[in-house]
This record gives structure tokens, C-alpha cells and sequence, in this order.
């Protein structure tokens, strides 16, 4: 039996990802995905993958909203670009996404098979036979628009389904893993994210295997016309009543902003006391990388943390959007020139490490695991006094969100952009006071 890894209550929003983060999301998806991998393998980022919590919080960390359903298909699709160029080294595929894109997904499974080697038909099935599952299986009110399916050269695979309520602006997504799947219609999932909206047809329910065979019976023995004349009769009556299987459940909410209770503020603390000044000691050869500041640090602390962190540690994915922000302007605006600076980090570690110098990647595993040690001991600001602080600093950072329209879209990866400063109001004082570089109040008390 698959196992089960929860859910999550996902808003619907509109708007599309703009240019200048979505090619900044292809390059750290790619980078990321290579560096867990490289230390994990290929089935443990189809494991990850696979878990609702973790994905939502790898959305998050890439500066997309850390709440909504759009995670889904801004992640598949920067995978989808990012990844295409590596499937030959990988040997990881992404296809299908979202619309006509997924029903694509079978054609796309044949022509990997021929390239590769594996049974290409056998997957294409696979595809159909779990989107029929989780549209017709289970019946809760969802309707399926994006299909993707990840699979590797040995033949394992991650399925990742999302469907939409129009009426509740709500998204559910659906989580598959091929690692111990026994059947398609028992409980298959690894996760169903979404928060309950009454009574729902599960058919995949292991509960539910009586009611299977019965209506393979029925089938055979009435036929349909016997029996819609049996469920007339039977019209009023009330059934059994049954629980669902009780999932964690990861329930986003509807607000934009990132407000305290919904960041773990001592798992905070832990990475920022850990990215300030108690890394490991060796921590200084990416620290003499050109162009990498205290603030880049930080952000590779949570990056690294989506690398390297345990399931358990991401329950709060608006945690992970203290690294680049988010493209709403919550927590506070992408910071780009810090984003292009933690890309570029992330592709000098692991180019050296295929050669053989794992010195700056592991220097980043060990800044998560310093980062785990030290949230029993650090303190520090509040989240509001974090967000402050990045809005005050957000012009030299080269902070942008979705609404601002003073700067051109550039698609280039480069830190020497022209730092442009908001429009002065009427007043004539900035919107913005600029705050020179300074050192937060972390506090670290040992025992």
C-alpha cells in the first residue's frame, strides 16, 4: 500500500508567473534539484516530490505565492523547463502540466520509452488510468485540469494531479508515488490535498473494496437499466455513515500577507541565527564566492533547508518565503539581485561537485545542520520586524513584485542590475528609507 502523506486547502488565484521570475524559478528548480540528487539520488527528489508539505514549501522558497494553488503549476513548469536540458544526466522526465499540455503526457511517456529503453505504452497507461482514478474514482467536487508525471530511467515515477472547485475558488491537489503501490484503486495515493467539503465518493478507500466488488456484481447480474430500478428503490434511504481516512492536512489560508501564526518562528530563528555568524567554520570558502552577502547566506540557509530538511520540518512553508519573498509582495518583494546571487552559488557548488570537490556543497548541508542545532537556542526579531526590514532594504536588493511596473523585465541572470529607486511621493520623501547593511539582534544562548 502507498503510503499517505497528507493534505493541504489550497486558494484559487489569478495572474500569471512574469517573465523575469519565471526564468529565475527554471534555474533554482533545475540547480536544486541536481544538488539533491547528486547527495540522495533520483528516488528520493521523486520521494519529496511526493509530499504535499515539501512541495508546497520548494514552491515557496522559488518566490512564488507561499499559499495558492498556483505553486502547482509554476513548479511542474519550471521542472518541466529546467529539468529538459538534464534528462540525459539526471535521468529524471517531467512530462504533461497543465490543460492541453496533460493530455499530451502519453505521447510524451512513448517517446522517452524509445529514447531511453523502458515500456513508454505501459506508462502511457499508467497516466490515463491515475487521472481516471482521481477524476472518477473519487468524486469530491474537483475537476482535473493539470496532469504531471516525473519518472526516472529505472521506471519509478511521481504523479502530481490538481483539480479545481469554481464555485469554492478552491484547488486540490492530488500526490502519487510508485514506491509501494500495490493496486490503483486501494488507496493509492500519497497524499489528497484538500480540506473537506461534505460528503465525497471514494471508491479508492480500502473500506470501500466491498463496495467494488458489489458493483462489479450488480453490474453483471442486473445490467444498468436493473440497476437504476434498484437504486429507485432504495431512493431515500440513508447509508452507513463512514470517516474518511484522516490525512494531516497542510490548510492554507485565504489572506495574502504572511502573518506570525503561520511561520514556525524558532525554525526561523535557527536558520538566520545559523546564516549570521555561528556556521560551520569552513563555511568560509562560499562565503569567498564574488558577490555573496549575509543576505544571500540566509537565503541559502532556507534553500539548503528544502534540500536537506526532514518531512517533518515543513509544516509551515511561509517559513520558506523568507528566502526570495514572494511575487504578490508578501513577505516583502523578491529580492533579485539576492536570487540571482543564491542561483549562481548553487551552480558553482554543484558544478564541483561533479568534479569531485564537494567542498562548497557540503558546506551548504552543513549550514542546515547547524541551522536544526541551533533553533532550540536562537532568538531574534518578530516576523513583523523581518518584514519591515526587508521592505526598508528591498531598493537595494533590487526588490520587484508582479505590480511593479517602474522596471523593465530582463531575463538575463545578473547582479550588477541598475538599482532604480521608487518615484518620490508629493511630499517629496521616499516611500522607501533605505537602511545600510546591519547585523540583526540574534541572540544564542547556550547551555
Amino acid at each position: 500500500m502507498a503510503k499517505r502523506a497528507g493534505g493541504a486547502d489550497l486558494p484559487l488565484h489569478g495572474g500569471r508567473v512574469p517573465q523575469w521570475l519565471a526564468d529565475r524559478m527554471t534555474r533554482l528548480s533545475a540547480v536544486m534539484s541536481e544538488a539533491i540528487v547528486h547527495h540522495y539520488g533520483r528516488d528520493e527528489l521523486l520521494r519529496r516530490l511526493a509530499n504535499p508539505f515539501w512541495f508546497q514549501s520548494f514552491g515557496a522558497v522559488m518566490g512564488m505565492h507561499w499559499h495558492s494553488s498556483g505553486i502547482t503549476t509554476s513548479v511542474i513548469g519550471a521542472l518541466k523547463r529546467g529539468l529538459a536540458p538534464l534528462e540525459d544526466e539526471l535521468g529524471i522526465h517531467v512530462c504533461g502540466e497543465r490543460g492541453k499540455y496533460s493530455r499530451q503526457t502519453p505521447h510524451e511517456l512513448r517517446a522517452i520509452g524509445e529514447r531511453i529503453g523502458f515500456n513508454g505504452e505501459a506508462f502511457a497507461t499508467t497516466s490515463r488510468l491515475v487521472a481516471k482514478v482521481d477524476s472518477a474514482a473519487v468524486q469530491d467536487g474537483f475537476e482535473l485540469y493539470l496532469h504531471a508525471f516525473i519518472v526516472s530511467d529505472e521506471g519509478c515515477w511521481t504523479v502530481v494531479q490538481q483539480g479545481m472547485n469554481d464555485r469554492r475558488r478552491q484547488a486540490r491537489r492530488y500526490h502519487w508515488l510508485s514506491e509501494g503501490l500495490k493496486s490503483f484503486v486501494d488507496e493509492p495515493h500519497t497524499a489528497i490535498e484538500g480540506q473537506g467539503q461534505g460528503e465525497i465518493v471514494n471508491l479508492t478507500d480500502h473500506r470501500a473494496e466491498a463496495s467494488r466488488l458489489g458493483q462489479v456484481g450488480l453490474l453483471l447480474a442486473l445490467g444498468p437499466d436493473g440497476i437504476v430500478r434498484k437504486l429507485e428503490t432504495l431512493n431515500g434511504a440513508k447509508d452507513q455513515e463512514t470517516k474518511q481516512s484522516v490525512l494531516p492536512n497542510l490548510l492554507a489560508p485565504q489572506h495574502h500577507d504572511v502573518r506570525p501564526q503561520d511561520v514556525w518562528l524558532r525554525r526561523l530563528h535557527g536558520n538566520l541565527a545559523a546564516a549570521a555568524d555561528r556556521g560551520p567554520a569552513d563555511f568560509s570558502e562560499l562565503l569567498l564566492t564574488p558577490g555573496v552577502g549575509a543576505r544571500t547566506v540566509r537565503a541559502l540557509a532556507l534553500v539548503a533547508e528544502v534540500a536537506h530538511g526532514a518531512p517533518y520540518r515543513f509544516t509551515d512553508p511561509a517559513r520558506f518565503s523568507f528566502a526570495h519573498g514572494g511575487k504578490d509582495g508578501h513577505p516583502f518583494p523578491v529580492p533579485l539581485r539576492v536570487y540571482d546571487e543564491t542561483i549562481r552559488v548553487l551552480k558553482s557548488a554543484v558544478q564541483k561537485a561533479k568534479l569531485g570537490r564537494e567542498e562548497e556543497l557540503a558546506a551548504l548541508k552543513r549550514l542546515d545542520d547547524q541551522a536544526r542545532k541551533l533553533e532550540r537556542y536562537a532568538s531574534g526579531p518578530s516576523v513583523e520586524r523581518l518584514i519591515a526590514d526587508e521592505d526598508a532594504r528591498s531598493p537595494s536588493y533590487d526588490g520587484r513584485t508582479v505590480f511593479d511596473n517602474r522596471r523593465k523585465a530582463s531575463t538575463s541572470i545578473s547582479i550588477m542590475t541598475k538599482r532604480v529607486l521608487p518615484p518620490k511621493t508629493p511630499s517629496g520623501s521616499l516611500p522607501f528609507v533605505h537602511k545600510p547593511e546591519r547585523t540583526m539582534d540574534w541572540n544564542v544562548a547556550m547551555p
